[in-house]
């Protein structure tokens, strides 16, 4: 007897499942980027103890991962609360711009007296505003007159990196350098640094990790964390129960957008001390978007998925140093992602084969025209 397969949901997927089905898409991944390596010629073995050793093999190293994770971190985190309501807010990149431009403008212009904490504290709270400005630009039109927020947030990227870069390249605002011939922004006072925690590893990997528990807690634990579920479930039945959905998505958005911003001004603060369109314009809050997804916008699943990305990213360099071509390590890092998003087919879903039912009958042409005739 012939057997087919079958597509059944898992009702619950298990703790093992849960972790297993990564872990296996991981080494799949790894296997089919051992045979792209072994193809242009590197070897598999030589190159993944490079990457181990670039992102994850010693103080220096993790330093290095968890800095550069920190604002993935942030707009992973901004992807999912907005996606866990189905708001897709793609502008989390734009918005960490924002959060960079009023984040260092305002430790260009508080007094330079200003203690650390007060400073630190001003741009953290000054960028979580820019950003949840900036993101209620589309907000409002999503709320109220039910436009696309895909396109508003997505548009607002470009205006956000042309004002960025205006600031810098294109105006002789505080923002920028006057006495350099070429335009770089102001270094920021030492009191807006950062607290170093160890060597290039801040304080804002802290913060970021700190907000992905307590968004964790909000959304699973609170009334309100409950409406954002239930909205994005079914909005009709959230307006029949009485959740008021116009207002949480302003509230969802806004939040969104405040820790991307927040990400802006750590980086200025932690990283870049000063207003850099060069190092902000790297495609974090893009990235964040494929962090949620793998994730499955818990946020507790995006710091692990976060850091993994940023150990894959900071090894690039050495393995460009081996001979590996960068092609080839934007080529692995894909092929990871699309293993591990796949496989998230089969912690939702189980395969198994079932014996083939008997054949329909077949309708011959005669019976065909009857039943048409009758109709």
């Amino acid at each position: 007897m012939t057997s087919r397969l079958v597509v059944t949901p898992r009702a619950k997927p298990s703790m093992t499942v849960r972790a297993g089905v990564p872990f296996v898409a991981l080494l799949v991944a790894l296997g089919l980027g051992a045979v792209i390596l072994g193809l242009t010629g590197a070897a598999p073995l030589t190159v993944y103890r490079t990457m181990f050793d670039a992102s994850l093999n010693g103080a220096r190293a993790i330093e290095r991962t968890l800095t550069y994770a920190t604002p993935l971190i942030l707009t992973g985190l901004a992807a999912a609360v907005a996606f866990r309501m189905k708001a897709y807010n793609i502008g989390a990149e734009g918005q960490l711009f924002l959060g960079a431009i009023a984040a260092s403008g305002l430790a260009l212009q508080l007094p330079a007296g200003t203690p650390a904490v007060l400073m630190v504290g001003a741009m953290l709270l000054g960028g979580a505003l820019a950003g949840a400005l900036w993101a209620g630009f589309a907000a409002v039109p999503r709320a109220f007159l039910g436009t696309d927020e895909i396109i508003t947030t997505l548009m607002l990227n470009f205006v956000a990196l042309a004002l960025m870069n205006y600031l810098i390249f294109g105006s002789f605002s505080f923002w920028r350098d006057p006495t350099r011939p070429v335009p770089q922004g102001n270094t920021i006072p030492d009191s807006a640094a950062m607290p170093v925690i160890s060597g290039r590893l801040h304080v804002g990997f802290a913060i970021a990790v700190a907000l992905a528990v307590l968004l964790w807690w909000v959304l699973r634990n609170t009334t309100f964390g409950f409406r954002v579920r239930t909205i994005g479930d079914s909005p009709r039945a959230a307006r029949y129960a009485g959740i008021g959905v116009p207002f949480a998505t302003l509230a969802v958005l806004a939040i969104s957008g405040a820790l991307a911003g927040v990400a802006g001004a750590i980086e200025v603060s932690g990283v870049t001390n000063r207003l850099d369109p060069k190092s902000l314009a790297i495609e974090l809050g893009y990235t964040g978007i494929v962090i949620a997804a793998v994730a499955r916008l818990n946020p507790l699943g995006v710091v692990p998925v976060a850091i993994f990305l940023a150990a894959i990213a900071t090894a690039g360099g050495s393995m460009q140093s081996i001979g590996v071509r960068v092609e080839v390590v934007v080529m692995m890092q894909g092929l990871i992602f699309l293993s591990v998003t796949a496989g998230e087919f089969f912690v939702t879903n189980r395969i198994g084969l079932r014996p083939a039912g008997p054949p329909e009958p077949a309708v011959t042409a005669a019976a065909a025209d009857a039943l048409e005739g009758a109709s």
